[in-house]
């Protein structure tokens, strides 16, 4: 090891040895996130950091998908069926009670249904898996609700793998401190330190192994690594490959994001098909594999990964080609379209490991082409104004690097939400896209599945959707002392009963 190694890993460790006395119990674990939480709300849960620590957690849903097995399993719901066309009824699990003592039943899950699609408050959830589409939930007894989609959605008990059940006291507004039904409830929250979480001994499921988690932040993944390597922290579930080197400790795995720079269709000159295509003709994605990027990334062609449903194998990512892409510039311009237009790209800090050289480098290319770029990375609460609808009015042109996370196996937890007009991530504005959307969310079967890829190769093909980059993997380090291991859903939450000790 060089001294420079070595003195630089003192300095990180000094930063925070002497911070916090992590407690190591026999029962209890610390992980360190890459970065705090802005919100801590159920309805939020489908935010990679704040699931990581909410889902299945503290916030429990009706199902539960399994993506080893590629199962729907019971977990607030014991049973559903489709009673209609359209309408599904789920019978709930009796004897369940939330954090704060009140029992669990039908009335709950209409009101955690009613708050994610509310206009009265922006829920991730309802933004991103109940959007297209309308939905409602009615409590037929105590242990019985019926919920209803218009168009009839083939895959709703799927869905309801998404949605996090809150008490039906809880109001329209983000809370603070999140009640559920799940074997943990929040016990201490102390904003840019630490969450902590304690095992609750009236849980109405099997008791976990795991009675207490701390989970404190640091950016810097070689601190991340580190703190795991010295036996202050037990979980670091992102650490970049460059600290992925102890084959004891440190696990590689698909974790279903795909890296991407959202493009912005509604404003110029983003709104030229020829500068999106020059935008990505600019970008040589191969040169990032094995550098910036793990040697197992996959070039992407989709938002979602290649295992779901209706992925069109057959799409070939844009070649990198500067030449073809200063044409189409110059082609533009003559045009009229105004392509010397300054263009931001929005980063958030610690999003994926070497964001802020990868973002870096891909500015660099758009220059080389003749393209106006800068950058700004933003923390996350300051990103998300950009991320998510409403857009500004005067926000001129913008590209978005974004990670959209999809294990569960089909399209519609991606397209609507990312490729709708009224998408709440969407950057795109194409009617005739959102009645191919609308069609493939409501087919059944194979019909499904070739309604699906027809959407991704227009997005792709046709109108360019995106600057698509790369199909993720994940690494984490996790303590000898655990008996866990880590899996393409980790990335999106972290089950705490799924660690034991060994």
């Amino acid at each position: 090891m060089t001294c420079e190694l070595t003195c630089t890993t003192s300095l990180l460790l000094g930063a925070f040895l002497g911070t916090a006395a992590f407690a190591q119990d026999d029962n209890a674990v610390t992980i360190v996130l890459s970065e705090e939480l802005e919100l801590i709300d159920p309805c939020m849960a489908s935010q990679s950091n704040i699931g990581r620590v909410l889902l299945q957690n503290i916030s429990e849903t009706l199902t539960v998908f399994q993506p080893s097995t590629a199962e729907l399993l019971p977990k607030l719901a014991e049973s559903w069926e489709e009673t209609e066309a359209g309408t599904w009824r789920f019978k709930l699990r009796s004897g369940v009670s939330f954090s704060d003592g009140t029992p669990f039943g039908a009335s709950d899950v209409v009101h955690s249904l009613e708050r994610s699609i509310s206009d009265q408050i922006s829920c991730e959830i309802g933004g991103k898996y109940f959007g297209g589409f309308e939905i409602k939930a009615v409590a037929v007894d105590d242990t019985t609700v019926d919920i209803t989609s218009d168009p009839a959605q083939p895959i709703l008990p799927l869905l309801m793998s998404s949605l996090t059940i809150v008490p039906e006291e809880t109001p329209l507004e983000y809370v603070q401190t999140p009640v559920g039904t799940g074997p943990y409830e929040m016990t201490e929250r102390n904003m840019g330190t630490n969450i902590v979480l304690e095992r609750r001994e009236e849980y109405w499921g099997e008791m976990p192994a795991v009675a207490k988690a701390t989970y404190v932040f640091r950016s810097d993944s070689s601190v991340r690594a580190a703190m795991v390597e010295v036996g202050e922290a037990d979980i670091a579930p992102v650490i970049s490959e460059l600290e992925a080197t102890n084959p004891d400790t440190d696990f590689a795995y698909p974790n279903s994001e795909t890296t991407y720079l959202r493009l912005d269709h509604a404003t110029a000159p983003l709104n030229d098909r020829r500068v999106r295509e020059a935008l990505n003709l600019a970008v040589d994605r191969e040169a990032f594999i094995g550098t910036l990027m793990a040697l197992e990334a996959i070039l992407a062609t989709a938002v979602v990964p290649p295992s779901t449903a209706g992925y069109n194998a057959d799409l070939k990512p844009y070649a990198f080609d500067p030449d073809r892409a200063r044409e189409l510039l110059a082609e533009a311009k003559a045009d009229g379209v105004t392509v010397d237009t300054p263009i931001r790209i929005i980063g958030r800090i610690g999003l994926f490991p070497n964001d802020a050289e990868v973002l870096e480098a891909l500015m660099a290319m758009f220059q080389d082409v003749g393209f106006t770029v800068s950058l700004e990375m933003l923390e996350v609460g300051e990103y998300n104004s950009y991320y998510n609808r409403p857009f500004a009015e005067d926000r001129g042109p913008q590209m978005v690097s974004a990670q959209h996370d999809n294990a569960k196996g089909d399209p519609v937890f991606s397209m609507y939400f990312k490729y709708g007009t009224e998408g709440q991530q969407s950057g795109l504005v194409y009617p005739e896209l959102d009645e191919m959307i609308a069609k493939a969310t409501a087919a059944t079967g194979e019909e499904r599945t070739a309604l699906w890829s027809d959407a991704m190769t227009s997005i792709h093909e046709e109108h360019i959707g995106d600057v698509l980059l790369f199909h993720m993997v994940g690494f984490s380090r996790v303590s000898p002392r655990l008996d866990f291991k880590p899996t393409i859903a980790t990335n999106s939450e972290l089950q705490l009963s799924q660690i034991g000790f060994k």
